[in-house]
């Protein structure tokens, strides 16, 4: 029996595998499913990177196989001497059959952000789309995803189209599995 509360708080959040009436929605994050290092890239509005460290992002199956989470941290723990202090990030997904996408809810404690999502997915790519109404729609897109590597971007489109990119990550995985 687990008594520490630490460890049972992790055993009820993480789960082994999606559970099997999930296990076809869940396919494209499979790839995913693990740790992994990254290196981020900040851009201001004329494209060019203002700011680069090393992040690390760490994948898992959750909530008894439901749903799939993450946590990303950039700095990485190893470069927060360096870089200083950074966000820790949690995602949490889940599959909606009514739209036949994903619900995605971001936060990042350190200034206390909440992003929602919907989601939707193709043979080696994942996109979220911001639910929030702003001056510009928020889009987060995996692309290239094979089981060694991905790309993620950040960007922010206006509403005459125009696309402004604001953060990536390369990321390559590491022998450390979530």
């Amino acid at each position: 029996m687990i008594t520490n509360p630490r460890d049972l708080l992790a055993d009820l959040f993480v789960a082994d595998a999606p559970r099997p009436e999930y296990a076809d929605r869940f396919a494209v994050f499979h790839p995913l499913i693990g740790s992994w290092d990254l290196d981020v890239r900040w851009y201001d509005e004329t494209g060019a990177v203002t700011r680069q460290t090393q992040g690390e992002w760490h994948f898992g199956y959750a909530l008894d196989g439901r749903a799939v989470a993450d946590i990303w941290i950039t700095p990485s723990r190893a470069r927060r001497p360096i870089d200083g202090d950074g966000e820790w990030g949690l995602s949490i997904r889940l599959y909606d059959p009514e739209l036949n996408a994903f619900r995605s809810t971001w936060m990042g404690p350190k200034h206390a952000f909440v992003m929602t999502f919907i989601g939707h997915s193709g043979d080696n790519w994942i996109t979220l789309e911001a639910r929030e109404p702003t001056a510009y729609k928020t889009r987060w897109a995996f692309t290239n995803i094979t089981e060694s590597t991905f790309d993620w971007r950040n960007e922010d489109e206006a509403a005459d189209g125009t696309i402004t990119l604001r953060q990536t990550f390369a990321a390559t995985r590491t022998d450390h599995q979530a």
